[in-house]
């Protein structure tokens, strides 16, 4: 008989050799659900002692029905499909993994940034469409000399500030109420309030986490604030943007093209406007993705059940 009963909430790997490895050899079953509703994520879980947890829906109704629960690891860097508050009065431990994709997730925030810098996708339909030398009724314009800004700036917005350095960018601004002053210009770049990020950049990458406080605070009026044409890239959280004033703000001009890896809905309705839009690359909530980064997620998530479950204290603690 199992030592541990370990869950998995959601199944969305082929594999689970990586999960195997590490919690086997200290007596732990790996059980694997796919659970679409609180109520299917508290049933699969009431008698587990740890959690595996991906997309599903685990708020603090599915918590108080954990009957002997001690940790619940997220696949991931962010965690707010998982009521932590609750977890924590009930003595659970979270965690997440936030190191394992940081590469991948700027490499594809680079990529929309350059596609939509060089209008790579509308110009991929435009000659599939028999249309050629587009030149100045679709107009573009050099990186260099311009100014970029981070909405945010954790291990994902440092990683892709290394890699754009080779655009020579005038300034890079930063707003993170977190980081100080002093860390942020020896990185290069500047400390700036939110109003200045949004004013002063042609280019803007998000990399903020899905709160309270962030939610859906790219809008009417902060798409207002921006400069015209301004070039903005999403690889965080789908809801920090107002989808429908996004829209406006692209279909107006005032947004010139938005590069979007995150929606507020996963996956896109099939009528959502921005799937009409030329102005708008879309992927598939994949910037993390890469067999290496996979193999590291799993193992890690793993590791950080494994040392709850042992009596320690996991990795990357949540709570």
């Amino acid at each position: 008989m199992a030592k541990f009963n370990v869950v998995v909430t959601d199944d969305r790997f082929k594999t689970y050799a990586e999960e195997a490895a590490v919690l086997e050899p200290i007596g732990a079953e790996l059980v694997i659900t796919n659970c679409k509703t609180p109520d299917e994520v508290a049933a699969a879980c009431r008698g587990a002692d740890g959690v595996l947890c991906n997309l599903a829906p685990m708020p603090a109704t599915v918590i108080q029905r954990l009957e002997k629960c001690r940790v619940i690891a997220r696949y991931g860097v962010g965690y707010d499909n998982v009521d932590v508050a609750a977890c924590t009065r009930k003595g659970i431990r979270v965690a997440n993994v936030p190191d394992y994709c940081a590469e991948d997730v700027s490499d594809h925030a680079l990529a929309l940034l350059l596609g939509c810098i060089r209008k790579i996708a509308r110009r991929d339909a435009q000659v599939r469409a028999g249309r050629w030398d587009i030149g100045r009724a679709d107009p573009m314009h050099r990186p260099a000399g311009r100014t970029f800004a981070f909405l945010g700036y954790g291990r994902i917005g440092r990683c892709l500030h290394r890699k754009l350095r080779g655009l020579n960018f005038a300034r890079v601004l930063v707003f993170d109420p977190f980081l100080d002053e002093a860390t942020i210009r020896a990185e290069g770049a500047e400390k700036v309030d939110w109003d200045t990020a949004l004013r002063g950049a042609d280019y803007i990458s998000i990399h903020m986490p899905l709160n309270e406080k962030t939610r859906g605070c790219l809008n009417r009026a902060a798409f207002a604030k921006m400069k015209q044409g301004a070039i903005i890239v999403n690889t965080a959280r789908g809801p920090v943007i107002d989808e429908p004033a996004l829209v406006e703000a692209l279909q107006s001009g005032q947004v010139n093209s938005a590069g979007l890896d995150v929606h507020s809905k996963e996956p896109l309705d099939k009528d959502s406007p921005l799937l009409e839009l030329e102005n708008c690359i879309l992927t598939d909530h994949v910037g993390w993705y890469s067999e290496e980064s996979m193999a590291e997620l799993k193992r890690k998530a793993a590791e950080n059940v494994r040392a709850v479950l042992l009596g320690g204290a996991p990795a990357y603690p949540v709570n």
